[in-house]
């Protein structure tokens, strides 16, 4: 298991590393060179990806040399330590590259266990406002030096979050989850970053994040930040669940299409 100041240490080395992306990114913001395709016309990845990946990776390298990588944009590498750094160096790229004001860096890290990878540190920096989520397992989640403890609320004055995927076709069965649980709640906002969605559930600013297609580098960050402020996560193959843990058995038959 981590030791507690290894936890410290990693958590220094994520906020440092999600605020050196963020700069690069918002250098290019409104600039952001040229954008090529992954898995679909809809599934950008832009120069500004890549660039910021290029400078997480690079810090991480030199402040963790033992650890291993698992990052979006291809730069993995096998670690010694038993620990993972997990990175999105930009997630919302199509927010980003439409000049829409809602991304950020997210940076993970992960001890092995018996059980597979554990996501221990997580760190979202929203570089447009200026905001750092971060969290340690067992340390609380914080924005900045605020801690963050999720409201409680009924079901009815609940915002949920979600999102579509990149694979067009399944995007009618997620409208389709949406569109059950909307009557239900107070307001449903579609944002465009899964990491961010799940810090925001941490802030309180919403309170419900479905989505799936997701992959590891976009909820591993999140889900520390979000389960420290007192949240429920939970993954089930590519489907992300975050609610209070008072809503998340009545949500989770809702959204079993998913996944």
């Amino acid at each position: 298991m981590v030791s507690d100041v290894e936890l410290d240490d990693c958590r220094l080395v994520a906020e440092e590393a999600a605020r050196l992306g963020g700069r690069e990114l918002l250098r290019r913001f409104g600039d952001h060179g040229r954008v090529d395709y992954k898995s679909a016309p809809t599934d950008p990845v832009s120069e500004a990806d890549r660039a910021s990946e290029a400078r997480v990776v690079e810090l991480l390298r030199a402040r963790r040399p033992d650890d291993g990588i698992l990052a979006e944009e291809g730069s993995d590498h096998v670690g010694r330590s038993g620990l993972r750094w997990v990175l999105d160096p930009l997630d919302g790229t199509v927010n980003y590259v439409s000049g829409i004001p809602f991304w950020c860096v997210s940076v993970a890290c992960e001890e092995q266990t018996e059980d597979g990878w554990r996501p221990v540190v997580g760190v979202v920096h929203d570089p447009i406002h200026d905001e750092t989520f971060h969290a340690a397992r067992g340390r609380g989640a914080y924005l900045g030096d605020t801690r963050l403890v999720r409201p409680v609320r009924p079901l009815d004055q609940v915002t949920l979050a979600s999102g579509y995927a990149y694979d067009v076709a399944h995007r009618g069965v997620q409208s389709a989850v949406v569109a059950d649980l909307a009557g239900d709640v107070r307001g449903v906002r579609m944002l465009g970053s899964t990491a961010l969605a799940l810090s925001w559930v941490a802030a309180g600013r919403c309170d419900v994040y479905v989505e799936d297609h997701t992959f590891r580098w976009d909820w591993a960050a999140g889900l520390v930040i979000a389960t420290e402020a007192g949240a429920a996560v939970e993954i089930s193959g590519s489907r992300v669940l975050a609610a209070p843990p008072e809503l998340i058995d009545e949500l989770r038959p809702r959204v079993a299409a998913l996944g």
